[in-house]
C-alpha cells in the first residue's frame, strides 16, 4: 500500500487498494484465504500467554481477524480493538455482533502516531502487521510494555514476503513473472519491516520466541482467484513502471475479467507465504 504509516491488520499489503473500503475488502480475504494458519498461531500464543488473560487488546485491529481468533481461544477475555480507520472498526463490530462478542468487545479508533493507545491495562496483546507502519516504534512498544500486567505478553507478528499464488509457467509470457512483480514490489520497500527483536528487548520485553509459520494451500481456495486479483492488481498499478512490456502485456491478460487466461478462471492457483511472529513477555 504506498500509503504512509496507516495502522490497520492488514496495511501489509502496499500498492493501492481504491481507499478504506479495498483495504478491508483485502484484510477479510486474507483472513478468508490465509486465515487457517491463524489456528497454529493461536495455539502457540497460548503456550506463553497468561492462562486466563484478562484483556486482549488488539493495536492496529484492521477488520479484526487476530482479535477475534484471539476471542474463540480465551472465551472470559475481555478485548480491547485499537485503529484509527471508522470503517474497518465497523466491521469489526459487526462480525463481533454476529459472533456474539459485544459484550466483551471495546472499540477505541485512535492514531497510534498521534498519542499512546488508551489501552488501560492488558494481560495479551497483539500487533498483526501493523508496527511497522508506525513512525515511532520504540515509543509504542514503551507504551505497551508499560499497559501489560507483569508476565502479560505482547506477540508481533509480520508477513515475510506478499503471497504468492501462480504457477512458474502461466502458459502466457516469459515464465517467472510473479516473481519479476515481486522484485518490484521489494525494490519499493513493500511490506518492508526490521527484526523487532532488539526492539522488544529495548523497550523492557524478554523475548521467550521467534518463530516462521509457513503457509501454504493447495489447492487453492475459490476466493484466491479473487485474492490474488487484488494484489496483482495493486502490483500493476503501484510498481507497473519497474516491469518490462511483455510482463505488463501478460499481467493485464491475468487481470482481464473476460480473459481465458484470468485469474478469476484459472484453476492452477495455489497460495504460499510466510509470516515471522515474535512472542515477548513482560518481566
Amino acid at each position: 500500500m504506498a500509503q504512509k504509516h496507516t495502522h490497520h491488520h492488514h496495511d501489509h499489503h502496499e500498492g493501492g487498494h481504491h481507499g478504506e473500503a479495498g483495504l478491508a475488502d483485502v484484510l477479510d480475504l486474507d483472513a478468508e484465504v490465509l486465515g487457517s494458519y491463524l489456528d497454529e498461531v493461536i495455539e502457540w500464543v497460548a503456550g506463553y500467554a497468561p492462562a486466563a488473560p484478562r484483556t486482549i487488546a488488539d493495536v492496529g485491529a484492521g477488520t479484526g481477524t487476530g482479535l477475534l481468533a484471539l476471542a474463540r481461544r480465551f472465551q472470559q477475555a475481555d478485548l480491547v480493538a485499537i485503529d484509527q480507520s471508522p470503517l474497518l472498526l465497523e466491521r469489526l463490530g459487526a462480525k463481533a455482533l454476529q459472533q456474539g462478542l459485544t459484550e466483551r468487545l471495546r472499540i477505541v479508533e485512535t492514531d497510534l502516531d498521534a498519542a499512546s493507545p488508551p489501552i488501560g491495562t492488558a494481560d495479551l496483546a497483539w500487533a498483526a502487521s501493523s508496527l511497522h507502519h508506525v513512525k515511532d516504534p520504540d515509543r509504542l512498544l514503551g507504551d505497551l510494555h508499560e499497559a501489560l500486567t507483569p508476565g502479560g505478553l505482547l506477540v508481533v507478528i509480520e508477513m515475510d514476503a506478499l503471497p504468492r499464488f501462480l504457477p512458474d509457467d502461466l502458459g502466457i509470457g516469459r515464465p517467472g513473472l510473479e516473481t519479476r512483480c515481486h522484485d518490484a514490489a521489494a525494490q519499493e520497500r513493500w511490506n518492508a519491516h526490521p527484526n523487532w527483536g532488539p526492539y522488544l528487548e529495548r523497550a523492557g520485553f524478554e523475548v521467550v520466541q521467534e518463530r516462521s509459520f509457513p503457509i501454504a494451500v493447495s489447492p487453492a481456495p475459490p476466493s484466491a482467484g479473487r485474492y490474488a486479483h487484488t494484489m496483482l492488481s495493486a502490483m500493476r498499478f503501484g510498481v507497473g513502471d519497474r516491469l518490462a512490456a511483455d510482463d505488463l502485456h501478460a499481467l493485464d491478460r491475468l487481470l482481464a475479467d473476460d480473459s481465458a487466461e484470468s485469474l478469476l478462471r484459472r484453476t492452477d492457483l495455489t497460495v504460499r507465504g510466510s509470516r515471522t511472529a515474535w512472542a515477548a513477555r513482560r518481566h
